[in-house]
C-alpha cells in the first residue's frame, strides 16, 4: 500500500519506550525499533540487523548501542555498526541500519520514514495544548485491526455518536445536529452544533452540568495529513452560552500495514485551572479509553473485514452529507501521495 512518506508520524509514546527494553513496532509496513540511549533521547532504527536480518528488537542496549541478539553487533544511534565481536573487529561496509529521524515533543515520539533532508527542515505540527510546560496532559493508545483512514474517517464523522454511544457520548438530538465541512489547503474542518441536547452521565460529569438538564453542543474536528487531528468539544447550559465548558484532545493515527493501525489519543488541560487538573485530565482520557476500545474499535474492524484487502473506493460507497469532511481527507491523501510518486520517492523514503 502507498504511503505518505514525507510527513511527521507518531511512532510511540513518550512512556511506551524506556531505557530498559528496546519497543518493536511496525511503523507503514516496515519494522522499526525504538529505544533510548543512555541520556534519554529516543532513537529509531531498522528492526533488521543488515547481517543476518534478525530483529533488532530482541536484543539489549549496552554503552549506548543496540546490540543484535544474534552475533552480538552493535549499533549507534545513527544505524552504523559500532562494535563487531568477531574476528579482528573490523566492521563491514554495509553493516549499518536504517536510521529514521526522530523528535519527541507532546508525550509522544515522531518519525520520519521519508527524505531525512526533508525532516531537518519540517517542524512537527503543533499541538500547544498538549505541551507539559503550561498544561496537563494524559496520552492513551490503542491497536486497530483496520487501515488508518477508517479511523480517520469515524473521527470527521460524529454522528455515530448517536448510533454506536448511545449510553456516553451520543444523545437522540445528535444526527440530526447542523454540520459544515470547510478546506483550507491541506487542513479539513468539520463543525457540528446541537441545540437542547439530552446528554448523558458520563458528559454531564466530565463538563460538571446537571443530568436531564438541556445542553447546547459545539464539535469542532480539524484534520491535518497523514491523519492528525484536534477535537474540541464546548458545551453549554442549552441557551446560555456564558456557561460554556471546553475540552481538546489530539488523535494521531499511524499506518501499521494497509489493514492495522496504531491509535494514539491525549487530551490537554491548561494548568491554570490549578491541580485538580491533573486528575481530570487522566480521568477524562480513560472515560474515553472504554467507548472508543468497546465501540469504535470493533465497529472499525468489522468495516475492514468487509473491505478486505479491496480498495475502498471500487466498492462505490453512497455517500451522505456528513461524509464530506471524511472525502476530503482522503482525497488530500491522495493528491499527497500520487504527488511523492511523480517526484520519485520509493517505498523507503529515498529519491530514486
Amino acid at each position: 500500500m502507498p504511503y505518505l512518506l514525507n510527513a511527521w508520524y507518531v511512532a510511540a509514546l513518550s512512556s511506551e519506550v524506556t531505557a530498559d527494553a528496546p519497543l518493536a513496532r511496525t511503523l507503514l509496513d516496515e519494522p522499526v525499533v525504538l529505544y533510548r540511549v543512555a541520556g534519554g533521547q529516543a532513537v529509531a532504527l531498522a528492526d533488521r540487523c543488515p547481517h543476518r536480518f534478525a530483529p533488532l528488537s530482541r536484543g539489549r542496549v549496552v554503552d549506548g548501542a543496540l546490540e543484535c541478539p544474534y552475533h552480538g553487533l552493535r549499533f549507534g544511534a545513527e544505524g552504523r555498526c559500532v562494535f563487531n565481536p568477531h574476528g579482528d573487529g573490523r566492521v563491514p561496509a554495509r553493516a549499518e541500519a536504517r536510521h529514521y529521524p526522530v523528535r519527541e515533543r507532546y508525550g509522544a515520539i515522531w518519525f520520519w520514514p521519508g527524505d531525512p533532508q526533508r525532516a531537518s527542515n519540517t517542524p512537527l505540527p503543533a499541538f500547544d495544548y498538549l505541551d507539559p510546560q503550561e498544561n496537563f496532559t494524559s496520552e492513551r493508545y490503542l491497536h486497530t485491526h483496520a487501515n488508518y483512514q477508517l479511523s480517520a474517517d469515524n473521527l470527521l464523522d460524529l454522528s455515530h455518536f448517536q448510533y454506536l454511544h448511545p449510553e456516553t457520548l451520543g444523545s437522540e438530538q445528535m444526527a440530526s445536529g447542523a454540520v459544515r465541512a470547510t478546506v483550507a489547503g491541506n487542513t479539513v474542518s468539520v463543525r457540528r452544533e446541537m441545540k437542547g441536547e439530552y446528554l448523558r452521565p458520563m458528559l454531564t460529569q466530565s463538563f460538571n452540568l446537571l443530568y436531564g438538564e438541556r445542553a447546547d453542543r459545539e464539535l469542532d474536528v480539524q484534520w491535518i495529513p497523514p491523519g492528525l487531528l484536534t477535537i474540541v468539544v464546548r458545551i453549554c447550559e442549552s441557551g446560555l452560552p456564558e456557561t460554556t465548558r471546553e475540552a481538546v484532545s489530539a488523535h494521531w493515527l499511524t499506518p501499521e500495514t494497509a489493514a492495522s493501525s496504531h491509535y494514539f489519543f491525549a487530551f490537554g488541560l491548561p494548568r491554570a485551572i490549578g491541580e485538580h487538573g491533573a486528575e481530570l485530565v487522566s480521568r477524562t482520557a480513560q472515560s474515553l479509553l472504554a467507548p472508543f476500545r468497546d465501540e469504535d474499535i470493533p465497529m472499525l474492524e468489522a468495516q475492514q473485514r468487509m473491505i478486505g484487502d479491496r480498495d475502498f473506493w471500487s466498492l462505490r460507497p453512497a455517500m451522505l452529507p456528513i461524509d464530506a469532511g471524511a472525502v476530503h481527507a482522503r482525497r488530500i491523501m491522495e493528491r499527497l501521495i500520487a504527488d511523492e510518486a511523480r517526484q520519485g520517492v520509493s517505498t523507503a523514503g529515498e529519491v530514486l
